[in-house]
């Protein structure tokens, strides 16, 4: 018992918090030779240096510490003891280890104390297994896996058994080997002077909102970026047109003449100015800053690996902003809560946002409506606004509070939209909304995406959620046209318009049928927008003019109105015409529109209950697209809409699997046709896959990056992780 004491007394001289778990096969704490697991937790408001040590002890020589329900962490420093997603472990409930579930995020194995092996607890109070943490600090890794938070103090390996002195090791209990085990060599943590840094965290977190959400950072100064004469080329949206036929018969009129118009937006910009605004973690390019507003679900359901996860995704957002970005974060379970205001994410401002991301812990219900008011709050009051606005919302589960549970999905989506941030003229402020796991309410946050002009993303596994944030924020940091607005008009007499067929974009005719116009918005770097034009084609001789198409927009860089000039559109008209070869552009959207409406009354069916019905649908749809022109012709878009509606009937097989996954992948996939952007869904991230419609080079980059990232925080031996995705190769946009 004297040596129990022993190694407990020199522990808390070391100022370290000794945490002594009782093993695996019981509570059993007078057996001598019962070996067991200990592990150094160091409280994140306590002490900014890490631990991990691993001893013979038995759970008696912590008893006398932890009988009054706390940790003594040092100086005066006491950590909580209730169990929770940051800082479980910390205390042992009555039937011993087994309480202790928490999962190193590098192996995805669980950690239980007891099983031999040592267990590292960062100052940011993430857990890992030592072995696995120190081989990743071995191959230069300098910062949390989880949150990419920055580490003052590194954990390494010991010394070889061989190499240690020989020593007593009842006078040296906590930095020496025993049974050969890997252990780490500490340094005695500083004594905590004050709790500054509880109080600290106490302001940085407050326990409630202000009733006012004019608190955010004023955005940083800086001078006007000037353009770049060789440059001005490059910089406006480009404008075609592709008749559905360029020849058409001199005596012969046309009731529904195809015209298609194609919007290709510019390279992300390249302008002369005294600074560049860059993320630190790649080449700089001068862009519109943004102001981005997070919405976490934190309910009790995400626990666990979920919250993790969703902390490291997190930590991915918050290192690629750039410094006059700014970002919000609102976490809600029962209630909703801003954990900080608009802060630009200067270097001091990643660290505040990622220690207030990594306080968060999962518990309560969902009140998705509470935390959808929250963020258009803060929107809706700041008092200074970057030229891009963006939520992003996240949620695994029904809403627990706006719906009831005997009132179905469908009738919660109109109480959503209400809660949208108001638009500023004709600039709206998307959502985007990411689904996650099995149990979210697709329908509802479909219906959010859909009303404010943001994307639905499906993301099934958990290991996915850091490649779709990352496609997410690709585009949002490459926003070079706001406000996009196309006017057609008729340049003939007895040219009249029919319909506009411009899926989720707003769209109209006016009366006299001559002019019609489409509201685009805003467009990432080099995103392409077709639309198709329904037109009536008079008898005519030689060259018949039909209409033109331009298009104003904003540059949010030089803040600037930008008119494009129109462009005709002419076919000629001759005597005799053989074969009319139709057009490959035209034929491919044509496709692509009709894809978007099979999935649409294929889900119908399957609501309805009739899933032989939704798969015939999208079977024939198959067979249509791959039969057409463009598909014959190998076209990478038709493959890609042939592979996602062969997904959806495998994911319309039965009803359980229907309403596990199939209802999410149709409503996300229905997102991605209408709006024409990219969203995740299934394996669409995954540089293999053949679903990868809508990407641009600036997705591309991030998603590679987000890759390359979680490859340098998971050692290449681990056999946990052969579900991760890879990106062998960088896929080439469309």
């Amino acid at each position: 018992m004297e040596s129990r004491w022993r190694k407990a007394k020199m522990s808390l001289g070391l100022n370290l918090c000794v945490y002594v778990p009782r093993t695996l096969e019981g509570d059993d704490a007078s057996s001598p030779n019962t070996g067991s697991s200990t592990a150094a937790l160091v409280s994140p408001v306590a002490s900014s240096s890490s631990a991990a040590t691993s001893t013979n002890t038995t759970p008696t020589a912590a008893s006398a510490e932890q009988s009054n329900g706390k940790v003594n962490c040092g100086a005066g420093a006491l950590m909580p003891t209730t169990p929770t997603p940051t800082s479980a472990g910390l205390r042992l409930s009555k039937s011993g280890s087994k309480s202790f579930k928490k999962t190193c995020a590098i192996c995805l194995t669980t950690m239980k104390p007891g099983q031999g092996h040592a267990l590292f607890t960062a100052e940011c109070s993430h857990t890992f297994h030592f072995h696995c943490i120190s081989a990743n600090v071995k191959h230069g890794s300098s910062s949390c896996p989880v949150c990419r938070i920055k580490w003052k103090e590194l954990p390494f390996r010991g010394p070889l058994p061989s190499e240690l002195p020989q020593v007593n090791a009842r006078i040296n209990p906590v930095n020496g080997y025993q049974n050969g085990g890997h252990m780490t060599i500490l340094r005695p943590l500083p004594r905590a002077r004050s709790s500054g840094r509880l109080h600290h965290l106490a302001a940085l977190l407050p326990d409630t909102d202000p009733s006012t959400f004019n608190d955010d950072e004023p955005l940083e100064l800086s001078c006007e970026a000037t353009e770049d004469p060789q440059q001005d080329s490059l910089r406006t949206v480009e404008i075609k047109t592709h008749p559905e036929f360029t020849e058409v018969p001199e005596n012969t009129s046309e009731r529904n003449f195809t015209v298609l118009i194609h919007l290709k937006a510019p390279l992300a910009q390249h302008l002369k100015t005294p600074s560049k605004l860059g993320d630190g973690n790649g080449p700089s390019t001068t862009r519109a800053p943004v102001d981005l507003i997070t919405v976490l679900d934190v309910s009790g359901s995400m626990a666990g690996t979920k919250l993790a996860l969703l902390k490291r995704a997190m930590g991915f957002v918050i290192q690629n902003l750039g410094s006059s970005d700014r970002l919000s974060v609102i976490a809600f379970s029962s209630s909703a809560r801003r954990l900080f205001p608009l802060r630009r994410m200067t270097e001091s401002g990643r660290q505040q946002s990622l220690l207030a991301v990594n306080s968060l812990t999962s518990n309560g219900g969902t009140n998705i409506a509470e935390g959808l008011r929250k963020g258009s709050k803060v929107i809706e009051e700041r008092q200074a606004k970057n030229p891009v606005c963006s939520i992003i919302l996240l949620s695994d589960g029904q809403d627990t509070y706006t719906v009831s549970p005997t009132a179905g999905v469908h009738k919660g989506a109109p109480e959503y939209c209400a809660l949208l941030p108001s638009t500023n003229g004709n600039q709206q402020v998307p959502v985007h909304v990411f689904g996650f796991g099995a149990d979210h309410d697709s329908v509802s946050l479909h219906s959010i995406s859909q009303a404010s002009g943001g994307t639905f993303s499906f993301i099934e596994t958990e290991a996915a959620i850091q490649d779709a944030f990352a496609q997410c924020i690709g585009g949002l940091l490459s926003v070079v046209a706001q406000g996009l607005h196309v006017k057609v008009e008729s340049l003939h007499p007895d040219v009249h318009f029919g319909s506009i067929r411009s899926g989720s974009y707003s769209s109209r005719v006016s009366d006299d049928k001559r002019n019609g116009s489409i509201d685009v918005g805003d467009l990432y770097a080099e995103e392409e927008r077709d639309f198709l034009v329904s037109v009536n084609v008079p008898p005519g001789y030689g060259e018949t003019t039909l209409l033109k198409v331009g298009c104003v927009y904003k540059d949010p860089l030089m803040k600037e109105t930008v008119n494009m000039a129109d462009v005709q559109v002419k076919i000629s008209r001759l005597a005799f015409v053989s074969v009319q070869s139709v057009s490959i552009e035209v034929d491919r959207q044509k496709n692509r529109l009709h894809a978007a409406e099979v999935m649409a009354e294929a889900r119908f069916s399957a609501e309805r209950g009739d899933l032989t019905n939704a798969v015939s649908l999208l079977e024939d749809c198959r067979r249509m697209i791959m039969g057409s022109a463009s598909g014959q012709s190998g076209d990478r878009l038709c493959q890609s809409l042939d592979a996602e509606l062969k997904e959806m009937q495998d994911r319309m097989a039965n009803r359980q699997r229907y309403e596990a996954s199939g209802r999410a992948y149709v409503l996300s996939g229905l997102s991605s046709h209408s709006w024409q952007r990219a969203t995740a869904r299934g394996d669409s991230t995954d540089s293999e896959s053949l679903i990868q419609a809508y990407q641009t080079s600036s997705m591309v980059d991030m998603l590679l990056r987000s890759q390359t990232m979680s490859r340098s925080s998971t050692p290449r031996q681990a056999p946990q992780m052969r579900h991760a995705k890879s990106f062998p190769a960088r896929p080439q946009p469309r």
